[in-house]
């Protein structure tokens, strides 16, 4: 088969982070021909290092990367169309594109790839179906997700043996110090956290990947900027700053560390697949919405902790997303999440093999599209 997976890139690089995963899975365990349309090339090169940002086609790992100039890419004959066409996360196909997908015979199966949630419509929402209003194309939703009733979610086949080859097993925590990742959208709350950190009554070492919220970093320290290498300490805090990873390179620090802050929905996923502790920084959505995303998840994800574990993972996880929280409530409910640091821990083992079960995202998304072939 050969699909066409298109992408817009719209910040914070969880969408091209997705999707690049996917493309890359789609071809290296299930031999698809994959053409990636991607729309900045040049956000993309900070996660694909050896993308060339100013070539139109290229292969990169065997995987066809396409400019998308949007509105203006030029549409193939029919026969250039792939099998399967992907909408990735809210991307639209062009209109000629369109064109060019209803004259090929057979149809090619159009899936919206949509976004994660944990949501309970989501189960009702997956696999349905919508006919273009004028073309004979009908487009397919098809919804990642974390039960069996959902597409699951990207995962390699060999992942666990990575990790497992990557770490030698350790305790939760070896040696006295505790060694966090932290990767987020930024704003008051980071300074409200490495204050709770720096007042520890055990070290803590942060490990600082470059994003946004250097400034804040920075800000806290007393320091102009933060910048790569550079290495700040107050009381109980060492942080240490990062340069930005490459998706490989981000697997292993979380892998490394005993509790990962993670954004977005790549990063999130991945922190699960890491089975160590980790805090959610959702995306914010205009009136609110993504609060209830949050509570879903953690209604899901919490049901296999105890009630005071589930409540401390529920309150720090709130007190972290808010726009600008109370500096000693965030302390008081991060000394309260880290207590229950083992429980957690051997939690997210068990629900990482419990996401297994329901088999991943691009696997089930090759036989749905095998089934309407």
């Amino acid at each position: 088969m050969r699909w066409d997976i298109f992408c817009n890139v719209v910040d914070h690089f969880g969408d091209i982070g997705a999707s690049w995963r996917l493309a890359r899975q789609l071809h290296v365990e299930h031999g698809i021909d994959v053409r990636l349309w991607v729309d900045d090339l040049g956000t993309f090169r900070r996660l694909c290092p050896e993308l060339d940002p100013h070539t139109r086609s290229q292969s990169v790992g065997g995987v066809g990367v396409r400019r998308w100039a949007g509105a203006d890419t030029a549409a193939p004959d029919a026969d250039g169309v792939g099998d399967v066409i992907v909408e990735a996360f809210g991307s639209r196909v062009p209109m000629p594109w369109m064109t060019a997908m209803a004259a090929r015979d057979p149809k090619p199966v159009w899936i919206n790839l949509e976004y994660l949630s944990a949501e309970d419509w989501v189960e009702g929402c997956h696999r349905l179906t919508s006919p273009h209003p004028r073309l004979p194309l009908t487009k397919h939703f098809f919804f990642p997700g974390f039960t069996a009733g959902t597409g699951g979610l990207l995962r390699e086949r060999d992942l666990g043996l990575q990790r497992e080859q990557a770490l030698p097993a350790r305790e939760p925590c070896a040696g006295n110090v505790t060694t966090v990742s932290l990767f987020g959208y930024g704003g008051p709350a980071v300074g409200a956290l490495l204050a709770a950190w720096a007042h520890s009554t055990e070290p803590v070492l942060a490990l600082i990947p470059e994003s946004v919220l250097l400034a804040d970093v920075a800000a806290f320290f007393g320091s102009a900027a933060a910048a790569v290498g550079d290495r700040f300490e107050r009381g109980a805090l060492s942080a240490l700053v990062l340069p930005f990873q490459s998706q490989p390179q981000y697997d292993r620090l979380l892998w490394s560390c005993d509790c990962n802050f993670v954004r977005g929905e790549d990063s999130f996923v991945r922190a699960q697949w890491a089975e160590r502790p980790f805090v959610w920084n959702i995306y914010p959505q205009a009136g609110g919405a993504h609060w209830a995303k949050l509570h879903a998840f953690h209604e899901r994800y919490g049901a296999g902790l105890s009630a005071d574990a589930a409540a401390a993972v529920r309150e720090f996880w709130r007190q972290w997303n808010l726009k600008d929280p109370p500096a000693p409530a965030l302390a008081t409910a991060w000394r309260r999440f880290w207590i229950h640091r083992t429980e957690i821990e051997k939690w997210g083992r068990e629900w990482a093999r419990s996401q297994v079960a329901h088999g991943d995202l691009a696997s089930n998304l090759v036989r749905f599209a095998s089934e309407r072939l």
